[in-house]
């Protein structure tokens, strides 16, 4: 809870289903950024130690499709984002 700038009295008087929503949302962030300023170089080289970089390179990349289109001038609606 530290990441979301709660303080104790705030996170006792805030709803469950919010907390909860709240940790989904700074997941989702975490996973959308866990890999900026990489590129595919930087991870084939990478997985060569350590191979379990390809599966969160895997999330990473279907998280930014998920939020960010391919093609420019493609609009997504926002129940669109939430399937």
């Amino acid at each position: 809870m530290k990441e979301l700038g709660l303080s104790w009295e705030e996170i006792k008087s805030t709803p469950r289903f919010e907390l909860e929503g709240l940790l989904l949302a700074l997941g989702e962030y975490n996973v959308l950024h866990s890999m900026d300023g990489y590129d595919s170089e930087d991870i084939n080289s990478m997985a060569k130690n350590k191979p379990a970089i390809r599966g969160q390179w895997a999330r990473y990349n279907a998280a930014r499709g998920k939020y960010y289109s391919k093609r420019e001038g493609k609009k997504t609606s926002f129940t669109g984002l939430m399937k």
